[in-house]
């Protein structure tokens, strides 16, 4: 891969979970979990989530867990056909991303996201990530949650991994053609971020994450806080897409099912769709209208492990 295009990568990549973080961050500075006593309640048993919290009988936070959901044909018509999506969090524990390797054999093809340009190969273990500030801060957050990044727990040179996404100029081109920006969709997020904070109100509350940074299980403590919102994310995605949809949701999934329709034709059968969560809400109808698919089923993963350490 050339300096030019994992600059690429690095400068485009990035900026949409950089701003979700920030707006994950910013909703849990303002309202803790202890300020939402039905937290529990609805995070565990909305049937339409990709990313939820899991809990145990008392009520304290076990995982973060992410969904596998198993689209298959409505009638006979394509026999043996499932499509999986495979709902991703771009900061993991490294054994989320270990089961997810191992499943992803058992597929034909893995389409995965990627705003990079065509023919790049992510090498195993991801690309050099100290070239930047922003490389610098990523590898900070990283530590300070003690967990891993897709680029590099994900081993994107398997043989059935296919690109489905963007090019960072396509990127650019339909940001342009939508009237996007960067700080639109920032700004999008954070007041998409606002009206989920504004229907579940709380006292604020930055002394519990101030006590978490110092507490000797920071990284649980922190990872607790974040992981409430992250679970929510794909209802802030939603309302941040809009009736009219977005370059970072839309097109960049009807990027992802062209290639899938390609696949199809091309006589594959089992065929995963690795995307973010986030991409899910409008994922799955898509994909269920356009290839006259229902669900069937769903599996969950543990993406981050929320258990005190003793």
């Amino acid at each position: 891969m050339s300096a030019p295009q994992s600059r690429k990568i690095w400068i485009v990549l990035p900026l949409a979970l950089v701003a979700t973080v920030c707006v994950a961050t910013w909703i849990a500075l303002a309202q803790s979990p202890q300020n939402r006593p039905d937290a529990a309640k609805t995070t565990a048993h909305n049937k339409n989530q990709y990313v939820r919290v899991k809990y145990d009988e008392h009520g304290n936070p076990l995982a973060l867990e992410t969904s596998i959901v198993h689209l298959v044909p409505v009638g006979n018509d394509r026999p043996g056909l499932q499509v999986d999506l495979v709902s991703a969090v771009h900061v993991a524990e490294p054994n989320f991303y270990a089961a997810l390797n191992k499943q992803f054999e058992n597929y034909d093809v893995v389409l995965y996201e990627l705003v990079a340009p065509e023919g790049t190969v992510i090498p195993k273990g991801g690309p050099d990530r100290n070239r930047n500030l922003l490389s610098s801060l990523q590898n900070a957050m990283k530590d300070l949650l003690e967990l891993e990044y897709q680029l590099s727990g994900i081993d994107y040179t398997k043989q059935n991994f296919v690109h489905a996404d963007f090019s960072p100029d396509q990127f650019a081109q339909s940001m342009k053609d939508r009237g996007e920006s960067f700080w639109t969709i920032f700004m999008r997020l954070m007041a998409a971020g606002m009206v989920k904070q504004a229907s579940n109100p709380g006292k604020a509350d930055e002394l519990d994450v101030l006590l978490a940074l110092f507490d000797h299980d920071r990284a649980v403590k922190l990872k607790r806080i974040m992981a409430e919102e992250f679970s929510d994310m794909d209802t802030i995605m939603t309302a941040f897409n809009g009736p009219d949809g977005s370059t970072l949701i839309t097109e960049r999934n009807k990027a992802a099912l062209k290639v899938l329709g390609e696949q199809i034709a091309a006589g594959k059968k089992k065929i995963a769709i690795f995307y973010g969560g986030g991409h899910m809400p409008d994922m799955e109808p898509r994909a269920c209208a356009e290839f006259h698919l229902q669900r069937a089923g769903e599996d969950w993963l543990e993406a981050w492990n929320l258990r005190d350490k003793k």
